[in-house]
């Protein structure tokens, strides 16, 4: 084989392995984003269900409107990321999904609303819901 011939089919060798990174990024996210959507939604019944029960046994009615928009807005903005128009339309709709729900959860905890074993299971997955969340991103904005 011509040594021209050989180099450049050398050369090639790199462009192909690149290619199938960016593919297996590719890919990678799309099923982060649909576990983040599965994630995100069985996050928010369960926020659902915790405020239902902070307003008729704890008499808690302005806290657990907190939580209910925040732990609800998560799924709300996941699903309004896969509706967008651009990359950074997506890219701003998912940055916001998780900001506030951690803080709300620590509060009523703090305050004596939330069990000690319920809050570590709730902000567990949020903190998961804020890791996809950031891989999903990280991974879109590494797509420019």
């Amino acid at each position: 084989m011509a040594e021209w011939l050989r180099r450049g089919l050398q050369s090639l060798v790199p462009r192909f392995d690149s290619g199938w990174r960016l593919q297996n990024k590719l890919q990678k996210a799309k099923m982060e984003k649909d576990i983040l959507k599965t994630k995100s939604f069985a996050f928010a019944v369960r926020i659902v269900k915790f405020a239902l029960l902070l307003q008729k046994e704890k008499k808690e009615f302005t806290l657990s409107q907190q939580i209910l928009k925040s732990g609800t807005s998560i799924g709300a903005n996941v699903a309004e990321a896969h509706a967008a128009i651009s990359r950074a339309d997506f890219s701003a709709k998912i940055s916001i999904a998780h900001k506030e729900t951690m803080y709300w959860l620590t509060l009523l905890k703090e305050t004596d609303f939330l069990e000690e074993n319920l809050f570590q299971s709730l902000f567990s997955d949020a903190e998961e819901l804020a890791k996809i969340t950031f891989s999903v991103l990280k991974t879109t904005r590494l797509k420019k």
